[in-house]
C-alpha cells in the first residue's frame, strides 16, 4: 500500500500533545523499561508493539466498559479501543525518538450491516514508512511486528464499503478523539465511532 506523507516534516511525528503524552512519568518509565532489553531501535519497538498488543487488552474483547484515549491513561488502566491503543503504542514509540505517525481503516462489522473507523500506526524505518497493527489478537485476529511486508489482521474490501485510507497523520484524527473524549463508556462509543472519515 502506497502511504501519503501529510505533513514532511519528520519532527511532527516525534511530538507530544495532550493525547501523545510521552513525557508523562509512566510513559517514560514504561519506554525506559523496554529500552533496557533492546539492542537498537528496531528490536525496542518491536518490544513496544508486542507490550501494547498483548499485555493491554482491547476493551471489546476483554468486557471493560471503560474508555481511555490519552496514551498515559491506557497504560495507567490497561485497557483500550485500537485508536486508545495506537495512542499508546505512538508514544512509546516518539518516547525513543522513533517517527510514528496515525492510519486508519473503514472496516465493515455487524456481520456487514455497518462500518466503523479502525485506528493503526506506521513507524519509520529504513527510510520508509510501515504499517503496524497493535489492536490485540484474538482467534481470527493475527497482527506481527513487520519492516518486511504488512503483517495486519485486517486487509479491507472495497466491495464491503471498506477502506484503506491512505495518510499518514502526525495526530489524531478529530472526529474519532472527539468520540473518544466524550463517551461515558464503551457500549456508547461503540454506537458512535465514525464510520468513516474525510480526509
Amino acid at each position: 500500500m502506497q502511504l501519503i506523507q501529510q505533513n514532511p516534516d519528520l519532527s511532527a511525528y516525534l511530538a507530544a500533545d495532550e493525547v501523545i503524552d510521552h513525557h508523562h512519568p509512566l510513559v517514560r518509565e514504561t519506554a525506559a523499561r523496554l529500552a533496557r532489553e533492546a539492542t537498537d531501535s528496531y528490536s525496542y519497538a518491536r518490544a513496544a508493539f508486542e507490550f501494547v498488543r498483548d499485555t493491554i487488552p482491547h476493551s471489546a474483547d476483554s468486557g471493560d466498559m471503560r474508555v481511555t484515549w490519552r496514551a498515559s491513561d491506557v497504560l495507567e488502566q490497561g485497557t483500550g479501543i485500537c485508536h486508545a491503543k495506537a495512542h499508546a503504542l505512538a508514544a512509546l514509540l516518539r518516547a525513543e525518538d522513533i517517527p510514528t505517525a496515525f492510519c486508519y481503516q473503514r472496516l465493515a462489522y455487524d456481520a456487514g450491516t455497518g462500518w466503523c473507523v479502525h485506528g493503526l500506526v506506521a513507524v519509520r524505518f529504513r527510510g520508509a514508512w510501515h504499517r503496524q497493527d497493535c489492536r490485540g489478537n484474538k482467534p481470527g485476529v493475527d497482527a506481527r511486528f513487520s519492516l518486511d511486508g504488512e503483517r495486519l489482521p485486517f486487509v479491507p474490501d472495497p466491495a464491503n464499503g471498506e477502506i484503506d485510507y491512505p495518510g499518514l497523520f502526525d495526530t489524531p484524527a478529530g472526529p474519532v478523539l472527539d468520540i473518544l473524549r466524550s463517551a461515558p463508556d464503551r457500549p456508547y462509543l461503540w454506537e458512535n465511532l465514525p464510520d468513516a472519515l474525510t480526509l
